[in-house]
């Protein structure tokens, strides 16, 4: 089968034949009919993360926002059939830590990242295993699409549950959000279908323009203000409610934390550089005496999937508007090489294989 694969850091990946999976006992086969071209890809491309001991070999394939059809059952497997629609988050929990019964699997001891693992193989390719598939693989109801499914994939649930589980967004709260790539301009969208009100803060006046069309009440080209927290406490007049880092570059995560008014909550979404290696310096007395709250979040629980397919059923949030372009498999290492230069607008989404 046809997969791209990470040879080397920084350089193309390479579009080759490899081995067609077979499934472990626990596993499942999924087909790839679509999955979304990712910063966190970009990231490992790059060789990020080895100051959190979470670099990707190479060698590994790449893709982790995938939707697909089940082609092949392990033995153990007592849920999926042959011919399922299925939706996989990117991280894939054992099912049985404290975590994941308490429905927390987004954050399992044991947790593997698809794609970003070598135990893993992800879904830029035209098929990839899933372990433990009775727990990891979430049916996908017919009036999501594959593609729609892809956008779906880590950015939009990643501000989902950032947003109305970590922030306990309400209706009539300000939300700054910081960097409009696929997770800032999902939380755009979903900020303003909670009912908040979203300010929309970038360098580029085309990821703006973007963000005005999926709910933005205001915009902040930020290379052309003397300072974008004071902007945003501007537009509030006692700064925002929650803001959020959608970057992960030492200036988006100070500007967040400093866009906030009393007693509001910075939500960190993005992942750090090789610049940062992990380490900000924040402001540390002013989110003390005003009370601010820094929350992490990372991905977005299973028990969740069936509140966020309710919301798209009912029409309240539409993913495919976060889709950027559908493009194939061959065209992946280009798009992605691309990401350098953080002009790419929305989610890019493979759907030839």
């Amino acid at each position: 089968m046809r997969a791209a694969v990470l040879e080397k850091h920084g350089e193309p990946l390479s579009v080759e034949d490899v081995d067609y999976p077979d499934p472990q006992p626990d596993q499942v086969i999924v087909e790839t009919e679509a999955c979304g071209i990712c910063r966190s890809d970009w990231h490992a491309w790059q060789g990020d993360w080895s100051w959190i001991g979470a670099g990707v070999p190479e060698g590994q394939i790449l893709g982790h926002e995938p939707a697909g059809v089940v082609s092949a059952v392990g033995d153990d497997v007592e849920t999926l059939e042959e011919g399922d629609r299925v939706a996989v988050p990117f991280h894939l929990g054992d099912g049985s830590c404290s975590h994941c019964r308490e429905g927390r699997a987004n954050n399992c001891e044991t947790v593997i990242p698809l794609g970003l693992s070598e135990f893993a193989p992800g879904a830029f390719a035209e098929a990839f295993p899933v372990r433990e598939a009775d727990f990891n693989c979430v049916k996908l109801p017919d009036e999501v699409d594959f593609a729609e499914m892809a956008g779906l994939g880590c950015r939009f649930m990643t501000a989902y549950h950032a947003l109305a589980d970590r922030a306990d967004l309400r209706p009539g709260d300000w939300v700054a959000v910081h960097g409009c790539g696929g997770v800032g301009l999902s939380a755009i969208h979903i900020a303003q279908a909670l009912g908040a009100h979203p300010i929309a803060i970038d360098v580029l006046d085309s990821k703006l323009e973007r963000a005005e069309e999926l709910g933005a009440v205001e915009t902040i080209n930020s290379t052309e203000v003397d300072s974008a927290p004071g902007a945003v406490q501007e537009i509030t007049g006692d700064g925002a409610d929650v803001s959020i880092d959608a970057l992960g570059i030492a200036e988006t995560c100070r500007n967040s934390v400093t866009s906030l008014g009393t007693r509001g909550s910075h939500v960190q979404v993005g992942l750090t550089t090789g610049e940062e290696e992990g380490q900000i310096e924040l402001p540390v007395d002013i989110m003390t005496m005003q009370e601010i709250d820094f929350h992490g979040s990372f991905g977005m629980p299973l028990v969740r999937y069936e509140e966020l397919f309710n919301l798209i059923a009912q029409g309240t949030l539409e993913p495919s508007k976060i889709i950027g372009e559908t493009l194939s498999l061959e065209e992946a290492p280009e798009t992605l090489a691309s990401m350098d230069d953080y002009e790419t607008v929305g989610i890019p989404v493979i759907t030839e294989f």
